[in-house]
Order: C-alpha cells, then sequence, then structure tokens
C-alpha cells in the first residue's frame, strides 16, 4: 500500500501555532530560535529525509519542500536555520539515490541527533561551490586542516557538525577543492556578529577556522579545481536551491493569508462594503495569488524530477538556479502587495508583515545571486548554439 503523506503528521497545527507565536520575540530580541529547534527534532523533523532503514522518515524531496514551506509559513527564520542542516541531509539522499553512499555517516548522524550547519560561503567567493579561499591542507594522518573564513553559518550556536570546502593547493599543478565534517574543536571560532535587517533567528554568525582539522573519515570528496562538476556539487547545488525556494515560497503563502484576512475583515467608509469587494483590491489579491501559484507549481515540478531522477543534462543549473530567483523576487513582491492591501497597520513593527516584509528580503543574498542566476540562464541557450 502506497505511503500516505500528511504535512500535518511532520508539523502539527498545534506545534506551527506555537512556534508563529515565538517568532515576533525570536526576532525582536535577535535570538536563535532554541525552543522551535527543540520542538522539530523531538517531532522527527530534522531526519525526515532520512530513509527509514537508518531512523528516518524516509520522505522526499517534494514532501520536504512542501513541509519548508509549511514551516516558514509560521516562522521564516526557522525554517531558513534549518535549512541549512536538511540540505546535507537532502544530499545525502540524492546521492544515495543514484547509487553513492558515501554520506551513510551523516544519515546515520543525523538519526542520532547531530545537527549539521552548512560551511560554503566567503565573502567575495562568487565561485561558491566551485572555489574557496579557505586553506585546506592534509595531514599527517590523511585528515585536512581548514584555515579560513566563512559567512553566514546558520544554526551557529547549536550545529554539532560542520559540512565544508577548502583549497588544496600542495601541488599548485593541481589545485583540489576538498569537501569535509568537522566537529566543534578550539580552532573553530563563531564570531557573536549576526545583527541583521531580517531573518535574525537563523544567527548566521561568521565562522573563522584556524587549522582546524577534518579527521580522515570525514573528508568526503576531493574535485579538481576547474573541472566538470561534480555529482557532490550538483547534489548540493540542487539541495540548496529546492530548499531555499522553500522557504521564500512559504513566506509568499502567509503574506497572501494575512492581507486576504486584512481586507475581508475591513470595511469601505466610502460604500460600506467589505474591503475584498473593491475591485482595485481583488485585482490586487489576484495578482499575489497568480505570482503565488506559479512558485507552488514550479516547485512540486522540479522536486518531482529530482525525487524520480528526470535528466535535465547541462539544464538543470539553470532550471534550478531559475526557480531561486523567482522565489524570492516574487516573494518580494507577493509581501510588498501584502503591506499595501492590508493597510497602514502593516507599517508598526510589531505586525508580522512588517517582519516579513524585512525577512523576505535575504533572499538575493542565498546563492544563486540574481545576476549569477541570470548569467546561468542565459548560458543555458546562447553557448549551445
Amino acid at each position: 500500500m502506497d505511503r500516505v503523506f500528511d504535512p500535518a503528521d511532520h508539523l502539527p497545527d498545534e506545534m506551527l501555532e506555537r512556534i508563529r507565536d515565538r517568532a515576533a520575540d525570536v526576532d525582536r530580541e535577535n535570538v536563535f530560535p532554541t525552543q522551535d529547534l527543540a520542538e522539530l527534532a523531538e517531532a522527527g523533523y530534522l531526519r525526515m529525509l532520512v530513509p527509514a532503514d537508518r531512523g528516518g522518515a524516509g520522505l522526499s524531496l517534494a514532501e520536504a519542500a512542501c513541509l519548508q514551506q509549511r514551516l516558514a509559513a509560521a516562522a521564516p527564520a526557522t525554517a531558513l536555520a534549518v535549512n541549512m542542516h536538511l540540505v546535507w541531509t537532502a544530499v545525502a539522499k540524492i546521492l544515495r539515490d543514484r547509487g553513492d553512499d558515501a554520506f551513510a555517516f551523516l544519515q546515520h548522524g543525523a538519526a542520532a541527533g547531530e545537527v549539521y550547519a552548512f560551511g560554503i560561503s566567503e565573502p567575495g567567493n562568487d565561485l561558491v561551490l566551485f572555489g574557496s579561499d579557505t586553506d585546506a591542507r592534509p595531514t599527517d594522518d590523511g585528515g585536512v586542516s581548514f584555515t579560513g573564513t566563512k559567512i553566514f553559518t546558520s544554526l551557529a550556536p547549536v550545529w554539532t557538525s560542520l559540512g565544508l570546502h577548502g583549497l588544496d593547493t600542495t601541488d599548485p599543478d593541481r589545485p583540489t577543492l576538498v569537501f569535509a565534517f568537522m566537529e566543534r574543536v578550539p580552532a573553530v571560532v563563531t564570531h557573536d556578529d549576526w545583527d541583521t535587517l531580517g531573518m535574525r533567528g537563523t544567527q548566521s554568525r561568521t565562522t573563522e577556522l584556524h587549522g582546524a582539522v577534518a579527521p580522515v573519515e570525514r573528508v568526503v570528496r576531493r574535485v579538481p579545481l576547474g573541472g566538470p562538476p561534480d555529482p557532490l556539487q550538483v547534489a548540493i547545488f540542487t539541495a540548496f536551491e529546492i530548499l531555499v525556494a522553500s522557504v521564500y515560497t512559504g513566506i509568499s503563502q502567509r503574506a497572501l493569508e494575512i492581507a486576504s484576512g486584512a481586507v475581508a475583515r475591513r470595511t469601505s467608509k466610502k460604500s460600506g462594503a467589505p474591503r475584498s469587494d473593491d475591485p482595485l483590491v481583488r485585482a490586487r489579491i489576484g495578482d499575489m495569488v497568480i505570482s503565488y501559484d506559479s512558485l507552488t507549481l514550479q516547485l512540486a515540478a522540479l522536486t518531482r524530477d529530482v525525487d524520480e531522477r528526470a535528466d535535465h543534462g547541462a539544464r538543470w543549473f539553470a532550471l534550478l538556479s531559475g526557480m531561486k530567483h523567482r522565489a524570492v523576487t516574487s516573494a518580494q513582491h507577493i509581501v510588498d502587495a501584502a503591506a499595501i492591501a492590508a493597510g497602514g497597520q502593516s507599517y508598526r513593527a510589531g505586525h508580522e508583515l512588517a517582519r516579513l516584509t524585512r525577512d523576505v528580503r535575504a533572499g538575493v543574498f542565498h546563492p544563486s545571486s540574481p545576476d549569477s542566476a541570470r548569467q546561468t540562464a542565459a548560458s543555458s541557450w546562447l553557448d549551445s548554439l
């Protein structure tokens, strides 16, 4: 009998309401949502993508994307923080589904309660997965010592294992990107420097590595610099773009809910009719709905293709980065339109839409950037001519 997926089985309404109720305080106090993470971990949320035979729920990427939309509609910063852990568990799933079980340790770790952070972003490194300013130096026992700076390290206060990359230049003729995982050690320094416009609960702090060593058994891939994309890089890019797009799609959903509720409750002094009957208001809401529907449909289609191992060849990068770009830019449009529809109340600092207006601005800073997405899309068409 086929398994029936019910989002409420993994994110019950009562839990979501508690998470939503805490979101404003987390944002105002600029703290990590510790209670949210504890509840999610207890509910098995952090191991949703771990296969059942390794202690997880065995969900598909499409189901995980659905759940992240649901969580983001309650607390965007919590969803975005958890995203970075889910990216690694999604990578493990994508690779295992394709016959590569190098991340079995990560699946077992997630099932046992490990929290994985994403240590890829670096200041000024627009190559992202395909280059690094972090020095990766082999140790005598086969491990790798990392020295460099990582930024936007979400889950900074709580992670137990950091997935990262660096560049090994010990052979200058054959520089190699090294991907590995490490535990918290004294050589990993986390700065308390997360003071941002929005997404404050992610606590995506700067991480400095001062010769921090990943043991040999946690060095997962060595990729020649400048070569064709490795399946690991493709898996990371895929998981990251899909799950980030899911968060901003969830924000769009919530903005639409708030705006619709606001116009239904308000009455025009001019006509005495509900604001929801005003043709201009209906047009604005209708425009938001059209944008939102396009996000959910494209996200569902691409995640299904990943789960079913569809072959888009070289087009994958353009499809994924384009989806993420549309999710982010559409979310900004929807949130801004929702604030207009809801009226002046949304301009108050304590209003949920005011927070969403700030949270949604973070989207353009996640890879792929708007410029990168456009370049990738153009290349997918022009370079084949």
